[in-house]
């Protein structure tokens, strides 16, 4: 296994050890060429046999369970589970302002590495393939994918190697990302979204309506959530990046209000457009963080 022969920056070997039995599935039918080891709740005409429902005109005669009806005189048709082989793509962010860090252990770049590393190790170890994209503005990098630990190193390796720089535009990079990525997939989001939320989410929207299976890490400093109680802080205008100190306590109650109102705009908009939705901040253990996503 690569974090037995190697050491990684972002994926310790405790860290590793600690998911192995963590496992990631997928809601959307998958674009596949193999048979795969892991249950879609969507239904084809698989292997593994899932429940019956009453026939509906339109559906295929050949599904059809003729002893039901010659004991029910009722007609219905099987319903299969798809097994599949997941490809997952990993989009982290790495403009500018994931460098951040004021309450939390790291910053957020740091925690967005260790979560894509976390991530693709899961998926690797569980049978599957990985690839990773950096992103800012645009496409940054990206790597071939990996469905072996040996393939897997370039990519955990290239995670040692970000700076974290630009203007960030996820709405921009997330269309490219649609357009670069063939097939449908698993696609998960690792940024910490300070764009306007609008334009957020038809970047988030453009890759769910691609048909794929989209998680979206929302990675923020403690103290972007909820601010120290007092003391000064350096607040950036979004319009001139002119920087200034101010005074929390004149308009913590005001900033935590408008926290609140950006959260649920994302929440709910990522929700609204058929992703799945995580907030967590850089003080959260990533096994943990990685639990919210999991299977089991």
């Amino acid at each position: 296994m690569a974090t037995k022969a190697d050491t990684y920056q972002f994926l310790p070997s405790q860290m590793a050890d600690h998911l192995g039995n963590l496992q990631i599935g997928v809601t959307k039918r998958m674009d596949v060429g193999l048979q795969g080891r892991h249950r879609s709740s969507t239904f084809g005409s698989s292997v593994e046999f899932a429940e019956y429902r009453e026939y509906m005109q339109g559906d295929p005669i050949e599904r059809i369970d003729w002893n039901v009806y010659a004991r029910t005189d009722k007609y219905v048709i099987r319903r299969f589970h798809d097994e599949v082989n997941i490809r997952a793509n990993i989009l982290l962010d790495t403009s500018e302002s994931m460098s951040f860090q004021n309450m939390g252990s790291m910053s957020k770049m740091d925690y967005g590495c260790h979560l894509a590393a976390a991530l693709m190790y899961v998926m690797v170890n569980q049978g599957d393939s990985t690839s990773l994209i950096t992103f800012d503005d645009d496409l940054r990098k990206t790597y071939e994918p990996a469905a072996t630990f040996g393939a897997l190193r370039p990519l955990l390796h290239g995670l040692e190697e970000i700076k974290p720089a630009g203007e960030s535009n996820i709405q921009q990079a997330l269309s490219r990302a649609t357009e670069f990525i063939q097939g449908r997939s698993l696609v998960v989001v690792i940024s910490d979204l300070l764009q306007d939320p609008r334009e957020t989410l038809k970047g988030i929207g453009s890759l769910c309506y691609a048909g794929h299976d989209v998680t979206v890490f929302h990675v923020l400093d403690p103290a972007e959530i909820r601010l120290p109680q007092e003391g000064l802080i350096e607040v950036e205008f979004l319009e001139t990046r002119d920087k200034m100190n101010v005074d929390i306590g004149e308009f913590r109650e005001l900033y935590l209000q408008r926290v609140r109102e950006y959260l649920d705009e994302v929440r709910i908009g990522c929700t609204n457009e058929g992703a799945n939705y995580l907030l967590v901040d850089t003080s959260t253990d990533i096994h943990d963080a990685l639990l919210k996503r999991a299977t089991n």
